[in-house]
């Protein structure tokens, strides 16, 4: 069984307000876009696989008492299971993960990732690491229920999204790109946390 990345996507997304995300590329990006869009300005896409959760975590371990969310997927945690190391060691307080799972790399045409063959468990082994609240789920309300959980955790929380892989039909393409949305993103971060990173500059 499997469910809608994008339903998924739209109940995480009404649980946030003042979260900071990060992302993985591919379809999710214009989907997480279009199902959250008041986070528009607090979500960032990251463009290398693998880097997702471990650049949430940095934000978690920066900002201690901001809650940081990380919207990975299957194919990237894959490309960096030694994350899962340093948060069962690090154990943040503020860090809460999604995985979406549809077993294939989508956005290069959907070659199958290691757990389509039903032997790997990213929850089990992220439980094997020291994460123990890891769980798969695939339904809805499932989902919904660990969001919750998670996003009131103050021990590392990860929760395996099995989705079926089908890009939403009619959703509006995100047309920034990478170099825009690190700006927006950070001066975002500066406005709600009272900052300065980048310090004075014309993307003010």
């Amino acid at each position: 069984m499997s469910m809608s990345r994008f339903a998924c996507m739209q109940a995480l997304g009404a649980r946030l307000n003042d979260e900071l995300v990060i992302l993985s590329l591919g379809g999710a990006v214009d989907e997480w876009f279009n199902a959250a869009p008041h986070m528009r300005e607090g979500s960032l896409f990251q463009q290398q696989l693998g880097c997702v959760s471990a650049e949430a975590f940095g934000l978690s371990v920066g900002l201690p008492h901001r809650r940081i969310v990380s919207l990975d997927t299957d194919g990237g945690l894959l490309f960096n299971l030694g994350i899962l190391a340093t948060l069962g060691n690090e154990q943040p307080r503020n860090l809460f993960i999604v995985v979406w799972d549809n077993e294939q790399y989508q956005s290069i045409g959907g070659p199958r990732t290691h757990t389509a063959s039903g032997r790997v468990d990213l929850a089990g082994i992220a439980r094997a690491a020291g994460v123990e609240n890891a769980y798969t789920v695939d339904t809805l309300e499932a989902f919904d229920e660990h969001c919750a959980a998670g996003l009131a955790s103050t021990v590392p929380y990860i929760v395996v999204a099995k989705t079926d892989g089908i890009l939403e039909p009619g959703i509006k393409r995100k047309h920034s790109d990478g170099r825009e949305d690190t700006y927006t993103f950070v001066r975002h971060v500066e406005r709600t946390e009272g900052i300065s990173i980048m310090g004075p500059s014309e993307h003010n």
